[in-house]
């Protein structure tokens, strides 16, 4: 007997294993990492000259950490948005799930 909660897939020939997202816009995302770059490149920018103006050790670090949340955000967004693409079949970079995976860990 099974439970009301318990989630059983059954997959035929004709229904893809996964569901895909039809609102999922690649290029929306790519756009989203490019932004997050930019905005990661200008914390940096911001990081040089505060150590060009000798600035206080503890505040040249607290900005070096939050360009390097961005950099990390800015990967995981990248690596997520190719993992929903190859879920819909609209990768472009023809990754396979081993090579997503391994992008993945490269970020951790």
């Amino acid at each position: 007997m099974r439970s009301e909660k318990e989630c059983v897939v059954t997959q035929t020939p004709l229904t893809p294993a996964v569901e895909v997202d039809p609102g999922f816009d690649a290029e929306a995302q790519r756009r989203a990492v490019v932004n997050r770059l930019k905005r990661a490149h200008g914390q940096l920018a911001g990081v040089i000259a505060m150590m060009e103006e000798d600035r206080d050790c503890r505040d040249v670090v607290t900005q070096l950490a939050a360009v390097s949340k961005a950099l990390d955000r800015a990967g995981f967004k990248l690596v997520s948005s190719s993992m929903r693409g190859c879920l819909n079949g609209t990768d472009g970079d023809g990754l396979t799930a081993d090579e997503i995976e391994d992008l993945f860990l490269r970020l951790t």
